[in-house]
């Protein structure tokens, strides 16, 4: 008896879901939009509900990114925010680099002689 893999999406699961090449091409046909070559981003909603389809580097597969998560390995095993996240969902700077009498940035003060 041979193990058969079922494929099963958790809907309810919360975390953006890594999307098949095919499942994009569908999308980028629907919107009319050329798939050749394959674009490196697609940007899909505004503001709060907005999401970045981005493609993997071995372009086998789009990692969806948003501004709370991303489906890619990084974001996975490092839990924080990714490269994808902060290139197409910059944050804002430490609210302390700007403070005046702040000598050491975003590292705390550091004695000046």
């Amino acid at each position: 008896m041979v193990n058969q893999m079922v494929e099963k999406t958790l809907l309810a699961s919360g975390s953006p879901i890594t999307q098949r090449i095919d499942a994009v091409k569908a999308l980028l046909a629907w919107k009319k939009v050329s798939c050749d070559p394959l674009p490196e981003f697609v940007e899909m909603g505004d503001g709060d509900s907005r999401l970045v389809l981005v493609l993997s580097n071995k372009k086998d597969a789009y990692y969806t990114v948003t501004a709370k998560g991303c489906s890619c390995p990084a974001a996975t095993y490092h839990h924080g925010p990714c490269k994808h996240q902060k290139k197409y969902f910059p944050q804002e700077a430490n609210l302390r680099d700007g403070l005046p009498g702040w000598p050491g940035g975003a590292h705390g003060p550091v004695e000046v002689i």
